[in-house]
Parts: C-alpha cells; sequence; structure tokens
C-alpha cells in the first residue's frame, strides 16, 4: 500500500515519535516527525501535512496551543491529538474547527489507522 499523504507527529518523547513513525510508515505513509510545536510551525511541512497527530503536553507550546496558532493562521489540518491523560478536558478556541480525534496513551494502532484513513478519505 502506498499512501503519498504526509502525516506529521509532534510528541516530545521520542519512543513515541519512533513507534508511530515505524507504524505510519508500515502503512505507506509519508511521515515527518518533530519533538516539539514550535519545531512543526517553524517547518517547511505546514502546507505539505495531510494529517496532524500531537500529544497534548508538551513543554514549551503545548498541542492545544499549538493548534490554536494554526488556526489563527488560517492553516485547518485535521489533527489527531493524543495524550497521557485520559481525564483532561482539552479546550479548542471558540473560532476552530474542531479537532478529529483523542487518543489517550496507550491507544490501539488500528482504530489510529482507521481514524486517519478516514481523515485522509474525507479530505480527498
Amino acid at each position: 500500500m502506498s499512501n503519498t499523504a504526509t502525516i506529521s507527529i509532534i510528541d516530545d518523547d521520542e519512543s513515541v515519535r519512533i513507534a508511530l513513525d515505524g507504524l505510519l510508515r508500515s502503512h505507506g505513509y509519508r511521515v515527518k516527525t518533530y519533538a516539539g510545536a514550535l519545531d512543526f510551525l517553524s517547518s517547511c511541512e505546514l502546507e505539505n501535512t495531510a494529517c496532524l497527530i500531537s500529544d497534548i503536553q508538551m513543554p514549551g507550546m503545548n498541542g492545544i496551543q499549538m493548534y490554536d496558532r494554526l488556526s489563527a493562521l488560517g492553516i485547518h489540518i485535521p489533527t489527531i491529538f493524543i495524550t497521557g491523560y485520559p481525564g483532561m478536558s482539552p479546550r479548542i478556541s471558540a473560532g476552530a474547527p474542531e479537532p478529529v480525534a483523542f487518543f489517550p496513551k496507550p491507544f490501539d494502532c488500528a482504530e489510529l489507522i482507521a481514524c486517519i484513513e478516514s481523515v485522509l478519505a474525507r479530505s480527498a
């Protein structure tokens, strides 16, 4: 299976980035990984990212703040949040489109892939 869509992964935990990178590449996706929100925001991949997978809790700018910044810039990337804090209730800015999904860590890989495939099918 070959997918040309770029999935960007943002997580401060290197082991999570490596695991997600391997999972998504095994499904044929082009993957870019970033250790933090500012790394992604300053990259050249904003326009090429078809789906964003981001941790919520990260040092510096967290995932929700990054999502709000993208929305303020008029950049609307379907976003899947992952979090090690399943009980938390994330806040999204009022004018921003809703994220696609929230997955608590650890998450079911098959469910994550199904979610990505659904996002990409809707965007096509």
